[in-house]
């Protein structure tokens, strides 16, 4: 991602004010009643509220009630009310064996609430919530979440504490054995040598000045991912950087994803153009090239003992790469191209997954056609990886269907390879920002801290859900990628600016923002 045309936190409280409230209104529950049942009575409300309870600390137990408009059936629950309401709907259960379950429902909200949650609690450990995403454009989206149950009872809880008129509904509520959770909490951290050595500095949420990946690891941050350019004009993205950024994150034990353009700068829907050393090859020295860069990359980080755990063959290759030869126009060639690169990875470490990665992330037609096309051309590959921004690639609801019909239609994980989103609309240098203004935004998020933290949250949550435990996990762009003098987006142009800079994870005093505690999600 970038070019100049377009370009459970320690789960899943809010703000401490928020959890804080939260306990005191456990603390005023009444006892549950028990349902003799491991399975929750009329999870989709199709019989009102019965097998229900609600409970109101401010005795508003009318603002959840039933009404029509389901998710599948006639029924859903809402929590609404003309005046502010706290109130929560619950189902006690019990002769659970004592296991791991997962709670999921299907849910939409108005956003804007003090809090709006779906958990688990009196489970015998922690309680485990998941917020509900604002979902301005009415669609239903899933979320999950899952606890260790011990001592045989668990309850399920609905709540919402909420202003006049916010609402929140709730359907389908399905509570089954198993976990969830994301194995991947990464961050692309490919300009952070290029902002260090122009004089980047960075802080973390106590204001402790350190160093950037070592503070985002503190954070929960796992993974980093890495692109490689054949020969930048400027030097950094290439083989020796990434070398030593592997290193780096080795040391402090983050896996890596290797992300592999094949061109000296940006690769992305609009631009795959060959590295100057390739510019006269065809197809057949091309499929050469690309096998033998791959692999020269990856066997120099393996023979360091920095092994690829995951490597992008290509990126956001909707069109193809390595334009004209690997055009889509022509997939027997592109197919070559992508099989190549594969190929070459496996051979350095059968253990590094191959990933594919498209700019397709709410667009379920224009990723089906893609993976139809590679999986006809007998493409090898581990991974679906996609790249979403909410204000370029549609609605979550977009996203969670194609994420769920990806996964069940070719039977592998999914990530979402790129995702970003703004803390601010100021500037930070003098290049406009490719998010600047409030119409660009995604409905419901706010370009502030707070906004960039919830629509992180609610990425993580629909990856989350993916059925079978295919949400591979998220990979946040560029988090370290602040305004400075020098850093900018062209390789070929010192003085060009940064057009992202309101979209990393460290505010413009250099301070760590509060989006990056999502990392610690479980």
């Amino acid at each position: 991602m970038y070019g100049t045309a377009h370009r459970r936190h320690p789960r899943r409280g809010r703000a401490a004010a928020a959890t804080l409230l939260a306990a005191l209104l456990l603390a005023a529950l009444p006892a549950p009643s028990a349902h003799a049942a491991t399975t929750p009575a009329n999870p989709g409300f199709e019989s009102g509220t019965t097998g229900w309870s609600t409970y109101s600390p401010t005795g508003q137990t009318a603002a959840s009630f039933t009404e029509p408009g389901g998710h599948t059936g006639a029924t859903r629950l809402s929590h609404w009310s003309a005046s502010a309401y706290r109130v929560e709907t619950y189902q006690y259960l019990t002769g659970l064996t004592d296991g791991t379950y997962t709670l999921s429902a299907r849910v939409r909200s108005s956003g804007g609430q003090n809090a709006a949650y779906i958990a688990l609690r009196n489970c015998g450990t922690a309680e485990q919530r998941t917020d509900l995403p604002a979902t301005a454009n009415g669609a239903w989206i899933r979320v999950v979440t899952s606890v260790r149950v011990t001592g045989g009872g668990c309850t399920i809880s609905l709540n919402s504490d909420a202003g006049a008129g916010q609402w929140a509904n709730f359907d389908d509520i399905t509570f089954t054995p198993g976990t969830t959770g994301l194995a991947v909490k990464g961050g692309d951290l490919s300009t952070l040598p290029k902002n260090e050595a122009y004089g980047a500095r960075y802080r973390d949420a106590s204001g402790a000045t350190g160093d950037a990946m070592s503070i985002l690891g503190a954070a929960g941050m796992n993974y980093v991912r890495l692109k490689v350019w054949v020969n930048p004009a400027d030097g950094y993205n290439d083989k020796a950087h990434v070398l030593a950024m592997a290193k780096r994150a080795k040391a402090l034990g983050m896996k890596t994803l290797i992300d592999f353009h094949y061109s000296d700068r940006w690769a992305d829907p609009g631009h795959q153009t060959k590295p100057a050393a390739w510019a006269g090859h065809g197809y057949e020295q091309l499929k050469r090239d690309v096998h033998d860069h791959t692999y020269d990359v990856l066997n120099a980080l393996k023979a360091q003992g920095t092994t690829a755990d995951m490597v992008q063959i290509g990126n956001e290759t909707n069109a193809g790469m390595l334009w004209p030869e690997g055009s889509t126009a022509n997939w027997p060639q592109l197919a070559g191209l992508l099989t190549a690169g594969a190929n070459a990875a496996k051979s350095v470490s059968s253990g590094t997954r191959v990933a594919l990665h498209l700019a397709e992330g709410g667009d379920n037609g224009g990723t089906r056609w893609w993976f139809d096309n590679a999986v006809a051309q007998r493409v090898p590959f581990d991974v679906v990886a996609l790249s979403y921004y909410g204000y370029w690639h549609g609605p979550l609801s977009a996203l969670q269907t194609n994420l769920d019909d990806t996964a069940a239609r070719y039977g592998k994980p999914v990530l979402v390879a790129e995702t970003a989103y703004a803390h601010t609309l100021a500037n930070g240098d003098g290049l406009e920002n490719n998010i600047a203004t409030a119409s660009q935004l995604a409905p419901g998020y706010p370009a502030t801290p707070a906004g960039q933290a919830a629509n992180l949250r609610d990425v993580m949550n629909v990856v989350e859900a993916v059925p079978n435990g295919r949400g591979l996990g998220v990979v946040y762009w560029e988090p370290s990628w602040t305004a400075v003098r020098g850093s900018g987006w062209d390789p070929q142009d010192p003085a060009s600016g940064n057009a992202w800079e309101n979209q990393a994870l460290f505010g413009y005093d250099t301070t760590l923002l509060p989006a990056a505690r999502w990392f610690s999600h479980r």
